[in-house]
């Protein structure tokens, strides 16, 4: 069992992690802010998701930017900055909230791909 949590969990880089992890905890950070500021009391499902969401997130957001970089490969666009910058605020967005949904599809990749490795 410490074998599985070690190919899926620990399969990223502490890098990549803690990178991801920040930009999740930001994400929280403003839905926390935003309820509260909306005069309403977070209920115990809201904060536990929140929670769920923020850890998983890194795992979500693998999924997706290894979809991009299959799909576009070494592409470079030369776009607007501002452009590109709500694009990125709308996708973090996007995995955060469906990190749910999305992740257990990179913890299962991750196993499958540290697994084929260790043969």
């Amino acid at each position: 069992m410490q074998d599985v949590f070690r190919k899926t969990f620990g399969g990223l880089t502490t890098q990549y992690y803690l990178r991801q992890f920040f930009f999740g905890v930001l994400v929280a950070a403003f839905f926390i802010f935003m309820t509260i500021n909306a005069k309403q009391s977070m209920d115990i499902g809201s904060i536990i998701y929140a929670v769920i969401a923020t850890l998983l997130y890194p795992y979500s957001r693998f999924v997706y930017e290894s979809i991009v970089n299959f799909v576009l490969g070494d592409n470079v666009f030369f776009v607007n900055a501002i452009f590109m910058l709500i694009v990125k605020f709308f996708t973090i967005v996007m995995c955060w909230f469906l990190s749910i949904f999305i992740a257990p599809v990179g913890l299962a990749y991750l196993f499958y791909h540290h697994s084929k490795a260790a043969k």
